[in-house]
């Protein structure tokens, strides 16, 4: 699959399917698509691969809870890939493409994963959109810690510098 903004339709279409009224989660991916997105424009990378992974990073929740009765993302990313898989295959992505997308989905939490451009740009937006709920923003000293030592990218730090440091670098 090549063409970006019809592989991005096709795999929202699926993702919202697959997660039914789970708007919250429904949600949580477009953000990180967005996010995803601005980053490939500054820090280049497969679009495709990158939007592809953005759209399923998550995709193994359900199963993860229904398996393990948790949505830690450890379960997440063994179920993840098996999930992603059958909806790429289905859809007609190539194995190269396959295996790339689900190597970010399988490592998206750990990071034990060779760090390609395009998992560097799911890691950041993930990032970027998980602060508010998992860190907070209240303490800004350790949010300038967190962005300088877990972010991968340059424009990832600059999105969290913006929205969560008033742009304070």
């Amino acid at each position: 699959m090549t063409d970006c903004e019809n592989v991005c339709d096709v795999l929202i279409s699926e993702m919202k399917n697959y997660f039914g009224d789970d708007t919250r989660r429904i949600n949580h991916a477009l953000a990180v698509l967005d996010y995803a997105g601005q980053i490939q424009e500054t820090e280049g990378g497969d679009k495709v691969i990158i939007d592809s992974a953005a759209i399923l990073h998550d995709i193994g929740i359900k199963v993860a809870e229904q398996k393990y009765n948790s949505a830690a993302g450890k379960y997440q990313e063994i179920e993840g890939p098996a999930v992603a898989e059958e909806i790429l295959k289905r859809i007609g992505f190539n194995e190269r493409q396959i295996e790339h997308i689900c190597m970010i989905i399988g490592n998206h939490h750990s990071a034990k994963c060779e760090q390609t451009k395009e998992f560097e740009a799911i890691w950041d937006a993930d990032w970027i959109v998980n602060i508010p709920d998992e860190i907070g923003t209240d303490d800004k000293d350790k949010l300038r810690r967190i962005i300088e030592k877990v972010f991968k990218t340059d424009t990832g730090k600059m999105i969290a510098r913006q929205l969560y440091l008033d742009g304070d670098c």
